[in-house]
């Protein structure tokens, strides 16, 4: 089986961690795929033959059976996209604080082995795909957890229209505005006092940040909906928008972004079944 290994170089202690689970793939007869950045980092020159060497995370995957990062979320984050675009399962160790979409905590990497056997369960994720058009220039981008509208800290609020299946259906007076999927309702969604849903289900939750109207709330779209957002005063007040805390773009007026349901699914690997809402409250704990 081959093994893609991905470990946040930025953390003394995910490369102790990723050491150990390499060693604990080819000490029984796996064979390890690293970047190259990260093979030069960790101990392993006893195991030199059964062991390949990727410039890059994408290739990597896409040369795997299954992935392991070590990291927070958002080494999950960054990879997934290239996880679900060749059909790849994937799981994360958590090696920072509150880790929800880690399958697994440093200390439980014994549960590792159990991938080698084919005793594991694997979950789907639902992803968003983020189109920005710009006249006739389109950007397209694919969004794990949210797809953010958001102001420049130092400008005024911003006024963004809401489109359903090409209908206006409101506008917001607001800081910003986030498009989640179940996945990203954990996050930067919970943060602004969005719902909490179910991670396998399938739908599009969109959460105003910091409305300045009463009236404003949460809405959850079927998984179906095409939903468009444009910033009506961009044009005077900057603003941006932001996939998965990642990857930005300065808006311009008259820029439309839409957001659909992406055909792609992530598929988590499951070898501890958890309680969701047992483990959100331990997370949430832990935040604290």
């Amino acid at each position: 089986m081959k093994i893609g290994l991905i470990v946040n170089t930025k953390k003394s202690q995910s490369l102790i961690c990723g050491e150990q689970i390499a060693k604990l793939f080819l000490q029984n007869d796996a064979e390890i795929l690293l970047n190259s950045s990260v093979k030069e980092l960790l101990n392993l020159e006893d195991y030199d033959a059964d062991i390949s060497v990727f410039d890059t995370d994408e290739q990597l995957i896409r040369h795997s059976d299954v992935t392991i990062t070590v990291g927070g979320d958002g080494t999950i984050i960054h990879n997934a996209k290239f996880a679900a675009l060749y059909k790849k399962p994937l799981i994360g160790v958590n090696m920072g604080r509150i880790g929800f979409v880690a399958g697994l905590e440093y200390y439980e990497i014994s549960e590792l082995k159990k991938i080698l056997k084919g005793n594991f369960k694997t979950q789907r994720r639902m992803l968003l795909n983020v189109e920005l058009k710009r006249g006739e220039k389109v950007q397209k981008f694919i969004a794990v957890n949210e797809a953010t509208i958001t102001r420049d800290v130092l400008k005024s609020i911003i006024d963004i229209s809401v489109f359903l299946n090409d209908e206006r259906i409101i506008t917001y007076r607001a800081d910003g505005m986030i498009f989640a999927t179940p996945t990203g309702s954990t996050a930067y969604s919970f943060s602004s006092g969005g719902p909490v849903i179910e991670p396998d289900m399938d739908c599009i939750l969109l959460t105003p940040v910091c409305p300045h109207a009463l009236s404003s709330r949460q809405v959850v779209f079927r998984d179906d909906a095409v939903l468009k957002a444009t910033v009506d005063n961009a044009d005077i007040n900057q603003s941006y928008l932001v996939v998965d805390g990642q990857t930005s773009v300065e808006l311009k007026k008259d820029d439309v972004i839409t957001i659909t349901k992406a055909e792609d699914y992530l598929e988590l690997i499951i070898l501890k079944e958890k309680n969701f809402y047992t483990l959100l409250n331990e997370k949430l704990k832990e935040r604290n």
